[in-house]
């Protein structure tokens, strides 16, 4: 149960921002298809056409009406579809509420697995509805995805063992953006490894350096949380986590322990937000996904 605890506590942690603030949902579009819509919760993209609406990630369950009220004022079409980008509550709290709009829910296999054990979970301590169990995804796949609307291909693809071991990578092929989900985290926090469920920090790496070997300064990168961001965002974000995790697994390979690899500072010297996520927790995450150690909390 270990991995349905980190994952509860993943949406809580973003929880005090998001009641410092109201829940108003805001939209910043990149082209005449694709929308970024911000606020609490996971960044979510939306794709918008005549063939219907495909909404990347849907934030907290709570913020399910606002969501679909700043969708309706960018376009009249259905929503016909919804991919989450990983079983995290603050990406896909609201799944609901969007199959009840008539969205499809769709996630790699793994993510709707563990989405699964979380209503589970609240069933069995007596605090699920019958309706709740629409979180669940009406589609799941193993390794790749495509879908064919509003004159686009989208390409939804796993990542293995990144965040966490469900994460899903959505590419606007013609668009040329990308959607991240929170393999990628800009600014506002240091990255979360969800180690409980599958997460690691060479894996969030080799998936990072995927993504760049497939764009140019032509994309736009959309991550989980924080500004749209460009290619040069990206390769600095991949140098910075290549960086540190060097740094760490030298201090590993010297014999030091956490708290002397964390006084050494391998973070210090990066403009990233002391968000939900510190930088010395970055690091203890860093420094037990390569002892193959689970047993992390980002709080």
């Amino acid at each position: 149960m270990r991995h349905l605890a980190a994952g509860l506590l993943a949406a809580t942690l973003m929880a005090p921002a998001a009641a410092a603030q109201d829940d108003t949902v805001t939209s910043q579009c990149l082209d005449e298809r694709v929308c970024v819509l911000f606020g609490p919760g996971g960044n979510v993209a939306l794709h918008r056409g005549a063939d219907g609406l495909i909404l990347i990630d849907d934030k907290y369950e709570r913020t399910g009406e606002a969501l679909l009220a700043a969708i309706a004022q960018l376009s009249e079409a259905p929503l016909s579809f919804v991919v989450n980008t990983h079983y995290h509550a603050d990406h896909s709290g609201a799944n609901e509420r969007m199959r009840m709009a008539g969205g499809k829910v769709v996630a790699h296999r793994n993510a709707g697995r563990r989405i699964g054990e979380q209503v589970a979970a609240a069933a069995a301590r007596g605090e699920a509805s019958a309706e709740e169990w629409m979180r669940l995804p009406v589609l799941t796949f193993d390794s790749e995805i495509d879908f064919h609307l509003n004159g686009e291909r989208i390409r939804v693809a796993h990542a293995h063992h990144a965040h966490t071991d469900g994460d899903s990578i959505v590419w606007f092929e013609d668009s040329r953006i990308v959607h991240m989900g929170d393999i990628y985290f800009k600014d506002v926090t240091w990255p979360y490894l969800d180690l409980a469920a599958g997460g690691s920090i060479d894996g969030v790496i080799a998936a990072v350096r995927g993504v760049l070997a497939q764009i140019d300064e032509d994309w736009t990168v959309i991550p989980g949380h924080g500004p749209v961001a460009t290619h040069a965002d990206l390769h600095a974000y991949h140098d910075m986590l290549v960086s540190i995790r060097n740094a760490v697994a030298a201090g590993i390979a010297r014999g030091d322990d956490l708290a002397a690899i964390q006084a050494s500072a391998p973070a210090a010297g990066y403009a990233v937000g002391e968000g939900f996520i510190t930088a010395d927790k970055f690091i203890e995450a860093v420094y037990k996904s390569l002892r193959g150690e689970t047993d992390y909390s980002p709080r």
